[in-house]
């Protein structure tokens, strides 16, 4: 029986309320300036010396297609999506300035989204979560202080808990090429009785996927009850999110790009057809509770609860499997003795993740304080079961059982002060704690590791904000551990924390009928996780500490509207991402070990130096639009040798969307879509991997893609009451 406690701990500390007074209604005063005060402390206010894009529900609804939260914020700066089963759709991921999801900080309405213990995040459990989405904060480089597992690349803030003042039923329709279907409603009640609102979601998103049996069955749900008075607010949300996704994480050898780009080896290990339930299976529920206050004219405070509880499992048919690889003895049938038998696992995660958050604002005249943090725990379960072989395992044999526990504490203090002239300056604190406690691995339930951690993570910066102008200069650290990965080693092969120093600096301008932006930035890294191919002495491949190594780059933001019917916009990164000095390790399996090949100064994998995006927005007559959507990405290498036989090349990819929108009766807006995704039909790969070795005396390179769809089609047909 699993053993937890949900627990709400309320401290009441001081943080700066930056929204404006929502003026739509006089009945509740001061009460939505309160609404998203969770959400606040957390995010950049323009006057704070940080390198941010902020999306309003308009601008992430314009490409919400029911494709996952990556791909709704591709076209952002510095931002590259990819998609395991090639269509967006299903297993997505994202990078931001080449640091991958485990480094980019998450916040779902200010509570950690990042896993707890691979501080990866995976959108797939919240399907359709953007047409939910009232507001997304992209904070590019560390950020302000944040909840959550540290900010290594940038830190995604996503807020659901907007107030909806009218009525409302919106009817979302789209299908696709790949069978793709995204069927949503969405409905709510707006302010009842003055001070009661009620929103809904229900989602259906499904696909065979480009690749192969890549097929996605993925339903979501939201619900959101409010209570908003002149000085307090209280909001409770259930978001819960199931999935069922056909493997496609093996990717593509690289052999078969010409001849089976869509090729999937998920479930061949079963003669025959593959296996047909190769498949993920999750389900991840949100329950979060928040109470907002204002105390007085100048200080405003909020508490949230919450508890996510996640149950699933991913289950695999394999051929050929030793009997002592799963701790069992070899089968004697009485005529001979069997090392090997086929059969199917599942591979359990029954995991309770539970907490606050809170924060309190202070603001007074040119001085703004904030003072709040979060205390969170996680208590996962991993655990492997065979649930059938051809011979020799005990029915429903559990051959791995290793739980884990990890409690997270931060405290973090801001003070921004106005000095006059259009200069602000700005101060950030945080001091983080976490202690982690594992119990075994998969093939070593002997590892046990507890790990207590300490991080003080400041930051500091000045700006200027005025009359359109903008410029900035700041300075942060950041620090955080290891995830559950790397700690699978020998007492003394452990990794250490790695480190960040960042520098921003940027200046922009805003007018009527232009902006443009310029964005400098220097991360400087210490210790660096980082894939080495190194075996550890446990017979594990884990990431090794990099000494040194940095990112360093310019980003470029413009936007223009030189007619009344077209709008232009573009952003474009320029960047060297390095490490000083690397050591690769490759298996030799001619005279057994591994052989040392030493490094210095090769590019990051995955960090592609160029990135750009582009839109074009046509609205040729009264209600039409045409949308012309560009994205080039720049070649990039698969680990960091910077070999360039181990490498995905650049892709520039160009999307088409025609829209018309219009009105009549009861109906409030219909808005009929259709996109053409790739219209040239390119042929390329947005993520991979490789596998070197030695045999024979000569150096093998296995690299391995995941292709995109070609030309693909995309329609559909909203309607709102």
């Amino acid at each position: 029986m699993k053993k937890y406690i949900f627990s709400i701990f309320i401290v009441v500390t001081t943080s700066t309320v930056f929204a404006q007074q929502d003026t739509t209604s006089k009945r509740i005063g001061d009460t939505l300036m309160l609404k998203n005060i969770e959400v606040l402390a957390l995010r950049a206010d323009d006057k704070m010396p940080f390198t941010k894009t902020d999306l309003s529900h308009k601008q992430i609804q314009e490409n919400n297609l029911g494709y996952d939260l990556p791909y709704l914020l591709d076209l952002t700066p510095s931002v590259v999506a990819n998609s395991d089963a090639g269509n967006g759709v299903g297993y997505t991921n994202m990078s931001i300035r080449g640091t991958d999801a485990t480094r980019i900080n998450v916040t779902l309405n200010g509570i950690p989204f990042n896993d707890a213990e691979s501080q990866g995040t995976f959108f797939v459990d919240m399907p359709d979560i953007g047409s939910s989405a009232g507001s997304v904060q992209i904070q590019r480089g560390v950020g302000t202080s944040s909840n959550g597992a540290g900010a290594f690349g940038a830190t995604i803030n996503l807020s659901t808990n907007e107030v909806n003042m009218k009525k409302y039923l919106e009817l979302k329709n789209n299908y696709g090429s790949f069978n793709t279907w995204r069927n949503t409603i969405r409905a709510g009640t707006g302010l009842l009785k003055k001070h009661f609102t009620i929103d809904a979601r229900l989602s259906n998103v499904t696909s065979d996927g480009y690749i192969e049996r890549a097929t996605s069955n993925l339903k979501s749900g939201l619900l959101s009850a409010a209570y908003l008075s002149e000085k307090t607010s209280l909001r409770f949300n259930v978001i819960t999110g199931k999935e069922i996704t056909y493997q496609a994480w093996n990717g593509v050898p690289e052999g078969m790009l010409e001849t089976n780009r869509r090729y999937n080896s998920s479930g061949t290990d079963k003669p025959g057809e593959p296996y047909k339930d190769e498949k993920d299976n999750y389900r991840q529920t949100h329950y979060q509770l928040f109470w907002n206050q204002k105390a007085s004219p100048n200080l405003n405070f909020s508490i949230a609860g919450f508890l996510t509880r996640g149950i699933g499992y991913y289950e695999n048919y394999k051929g050929s499997q030793k009997f002592s690889k799963y701790f069992l003895p070899d089968y004697d049938n009485g005529t001979e003795v069997i090392k090997k038998t086929d059969m199917i696992i599942r591979a359990w995660l029954d995991n309770y993740f539970y907490g606050s958050v809170y924060s309190a604002q202070y603001a007074k005249g040119k001085t703004n304080l904030t003072f709040g943090g979060a205390a969170t725990f996680y208590d996962g379960g991993h655990y492997s079961d065979i649930i059938w072989a051809q011979v020799g395992v005990p029915e429903n044999y559990r051959y791995y059982n290793a739980p884990a526990f990890k409690k997270d504490f931060n405290f973090y203090a801001k003070w921004m002060q106005t000095i006059g002239g259009g200069f602000t300056t700005f101060v950030d604190l945080q001091q983080r704690f976490t202690d982690y406690e594992i119990n075994g691995y998969k093939g070593h339930p002997d590892i046990y590791i507890h790990k207590k951690y300490s991080f003080l993570n400041p930051k500091a910066g000045i700006s200027f904000f005025k009359k359109g102008y903008q410029a900035y200069l700041s300075f942060s650290v950041a620090a955080k551990e290891p995830n559950r990965d790397d700690f699978e080693a020998g007492e003394n092969q452990v990794p250490r924390p790695e480190k960040l120093f960042d520098w921003e600096a940027g200046f922009s301008v805003k007018q009527e009928e232009w902006m443009a932006g310029v964005n400098f930035y220097y991360m400087d890294y210490k210790d660096q996780l980082v894939n080495t191919g190194k075996i550890n002495d446990v017979g594990a491949y884990t990431r090794t500490n990099a000494e040194k190594s940095y990112r360093a780059g310019i980003e470029l933001q413009a936007g223009v509207k030189p007619l009344s019917w077209l709008d232009i916009s573009a952003n474009a990164t320029i960047s060297k991402n390095k490490i000083k000095s690397f050591t690769e390790f490759i298996d030799d399996y001619d005279n057994g070990g591994q052989i040392e090949n030493h490094y210095t100064n090769t590019d990051i994998s995955f960090s592609p130096n160029t990135i750009a995006a582009g839109v074009i927005q046509i609205r040729p007559v009264k209600h039409a639009e045409i949308r012309l959507i560009s994205k080039y990405v720049g070649s990039q290498f698969l680990d960091n040798t910077s070999h360039s036989d181990r490498m995905l090349k650049a892709w520039f990819v160009q999307n088409v969307r025609l829209g018309y929108t219009f009105s009549k009766g009861a109906l409030r807006e219909a808005e009929l879509m259709f996109q053409v995704n790739n219209i040239f039909n390119r042929m390329y790969e947005s993520n991979g991997y490789t596998f070197n070795y030695i045999t024979g005396g000569q150096l093998i390179v296995e690299n391995f893609y995941f292709p995109m769809a070609g030309t693909n089609v995309m329609a559909g047909v909203n309607v709102k009451f």
